[in-house]
């Protein structure tokens, strides 16, 4: 499937490194500090899982996620994989800022789920993707199931069930670029952008 013009990808990194708080990198001085906010934590040195419980709230960076519960832990291979869901009647929240662009992306769905060796991010029941530049929704994706494919650079929706979608099907709105573009610009002058 054609990857949106709605930078998704923003979207999916967010999710990919927020739900892999425990990754090593190869440069660690120009990685921001994760900073874990939770009611109970219980880490298993053995399995090397984390478990984060209770109004879960991970920043790093501009980036930060909410959800009931998080769960990280690593493979043998150094692979990193994380669970994040939420509670009885809410989403996991995935919000990725872009200041030099106005831009925010929101991800939500009552699962999110990475798994490092593949690259895939996939949020489940009730998932939505939002672009929005100087704070109205501008690109937006709803459906049962979305996943991004890191490797690639490329995402499948999928109705069913429990779509954020009406009818159970898939739901994609994209604005035209010159719209995104005069968004950007009045941002930019310090007027609200006018749809």
């Amino acid at each position: 499937m054609k990857t949106a013009p709605f930078a998704l990808l923003a979207a999916s990194a967010a999710c990919c490194v927020l739900l892999s708080a425990q990754a090593a990198a190869a440069d660690k001085a120009a990685e921001p500090d994760t900073v874990i906010l939770s009611d109970t934590l219980h880490y298993d040195d053995i399995s090397k899982t984390s478990t984060f419980t209770g109004n879960v709230l991970l920043t790093r960076g501009a980036m930060t996620l909410r959800a009931a519960k998080l769960v990280t832990h690593e493979d043998a291979q150094g692979n990193q994989f994380g669970t994040a869901t939420a509670g009885k009647g809410q989403v996991v929240t995935i919000r990725q800022e872009n200041p030099a662009k106005f831009e925010t992306i929101i991800a939500t769905g009552q699962q999110a789920d990475y798994a490092g060796q593949s690259g895939d991010i996939t949020l489940t029941g009730q998932a939505t993707v939002t672009r929005q530049i100087c704070g109205q929704a501008f690109d937006n994706v709803r459906g049962a199931r979305i996943i991004y494919h890191e490797k690639t650079g490329t995402y499948e929706a999928f109705g069913g069930q429990n779509s954020a979608a009406a009818g159970g099907r898939v739901r994609s709105l994209a604005q035209p670029q010159s719209r995104i573009d005069q968004a950007i610009a009045q941002c930019k002058a310090g007027k609200s952008p006018s749809r």
